[in-house]
């Protein structure tokens, strides 16, 4: 329970860190920008990196947070980051 009342308040709550660099993500600001000025750490951030990484070592494809990644280290346009994703093919992603 714990977990899930984390979630939710990253998720919802106004003081989280996530969703506030999430928002200014979304309203335009860059992802380099809101890094270099903050002095707080969205830990969604770094836990991106790592879970690409992870996802790249073990060969599990992650399309969701690959789309993440490339939105906040390798400047894609969100815009572009969700058309991409809800334009792949269609596929059994079960097992």
């Amino acid at each position: 329970l714990p977990g899930a009342g984390a979630l939710i308040l990253t998720c919802t709550g106004d003081l989280s860190r996530n969703r506030t660099f999430g928002r200014k993500l979304a309203a335009g600001a860059r992802p380099a920008e809101l890094l270099a000025g903050s002095r707080t750490v969205a830990e969604g951030v770094n836990a991106c990196r790592s879970v690409v990484r992870l996802a790249e070592r073990h060969g599990v494809e992650m399309p969701i947070c690959h789309a993440v990644h490339r939105v906040l280290f390798e400047e894609q346009d969100p815009g572009e980051a969700v058309e991409r994703l809800m334009s792949r093919e269609l596929r059994f992603e079960g097992e």
